[in-house]
């Protein structure tokens, strides 16, 4: 991993259904990010769902994206 690279990591099924209800939405409307992005791991699948750190201003921000084709 790239000093530069935030921080992914791949949700548990029991994590994902606690962000979807949290947020009241679907699958279907979290931010994609395609399967042949560089940051992803090569043995991710379509529809499995990443958190992203990232470091702004000394502050963590956290993204979550799907992943599509």
């Amino acid at each position: 991993m790239h000093i530069l690279q935030p921080k992914l990591t791949k949700l548990k099924p029991t994590e994902v259904e606690e962000l979807l209800k949290h947020y009241n939405i679907s699958l279907a409307q979290l931010p994609k990010i395609k399967i042949t992005d560089a940051s992803l791991p090569e043995d991710c699948e379509v529809s499995e769902i990443f958190k992203i750190e990232r470091i702004i201003d000394g502050e963590k921000a956290i993204y979550y994206r799907v992943v599509s084709i």
